[in-house]
């Protein structure tokens, strides 16, 4: 895989660590591949640390899993740490190998408390979760991984990606963040990347936004009012209710952010998340707000 420059104006500056992955998750937009990458990949990505602006705000490390690096996630974290010091990284992981105490303790030590892990929680019920995610066992691997993660002091950040499979249970997905993951820095609503696995799995994980947008109301109210950092990523704010716009991220990647015609004269434009130009079709019930 190309990596694009590290560009100090750009939303999305990451590192690509491998396309191997030991989840294989129905909607993945990056489907893994067993590919031997990691060293030359690795090594790559030194040189674009050393390369990079020194007045990076915030670095990526994505995958495939970065924790299949091993020792090696370990090092490239030490070497942004030296390179730039300055710099916040973001770790996104499915979670299962920070089951391992010890490495997830060196692991977050070597960021000096700047990393945010962004993980995915699929279902508060372990099947549901195993199914999305393709693997299984890999609730327990998870939820075992976010409890040694917040042992050591790690930010964390919940991930939810919103499908067939899970939206009705949104709120009892939310009741179990606030009794068993109280400790989380931030939890996340993702609307789905239509592309990668999600087309190949589309009958089984599809579902429009408008489907899922009254349960994603409700759990979004019920964590606010629980006084949790909550917000909604891939999302356009049309289909959203006004009251919930604060909510709402620009969070689609500079580099596949797409705004089709219909959104040319809406007066949020510049304030709304749009759509993945890499989706093969755009959400139903798109609207200009006049």
């Amino acid at each position: 895989m190309k990596q694009r420059p590290l560009d100090i104006l750009s939303n999305d500056n990451t590192l690509f660590c491998t396309e191997q992955c030991n989840n294989h998750c129905l909607m993945c937009c990056q489907p893994p591949i067993n590919v031997d990458d990691i060293d030359w990949l690795y090594e790559e990505n030194l040189l674009r640390i050393q390369n990079a602006p020194k007045d990076l705000p915030i670095i990526g490390i994505t995958g495939g899993e970065p924790t299949l690096l091993g020792e090696k996630l370990i090092s490239l974290i030490k070497y942004i740490r030296e390179q730039l010091p300055d710099t916040d990284i973001h770790i996104l992981s499915n979670g299962r190998n920070f089951k391992d105490a010890d490495y997830t303790s060196a692991l977050v030590e070597a960021g000096e408390g700047r990393i945010i892990f962004g993980i995915p929680l699929h279902s508060d019920f372990y099947k549901d979760h195993d199914i999305i995610a393709g693997a299984k066992g890999a609730f327990e691997e998870t939820i075992i991984g976010l409890y040694n993660l917040a042992s050591v002091g790690a930010c964390i950040e919940l991930r939810i990606v919103m499908n067939k499979l899970n939206y009705r249970r949104l709120l009892p997905m939310a009741e179990f963040i606030h009794k068993n993951l109280p400790f989380v820095a931030w939890i996340a609503f993702m609307g789905m990347e239509y592309t990668g696995y999600a087309i190949k799995n589309s009958k089984n994980i599809w579902v429009e936004p408008k489907d899922y947008i009254a349960h994603l109301l409700n759990v979004v109210k019920f964590l606010d009012e629980w006084r949790y950092n909550v917000c909604i990523y891939n999302i356009p704010l049309c289909l959203l209710p006004d009251s919930f716009h604060d909510f709402a991220q620009k969070s689609i990647s500079d580099w596949k952010n797409d705004y089709p015609d219909i959104c040319q004269e809406c007066k949020k434009k510049e304030m709304c998340c749009g759509l993945f130009a890499t989706s093969i079709k755009p959400y139903e019930g798109l609207k200009a707000i006049q």
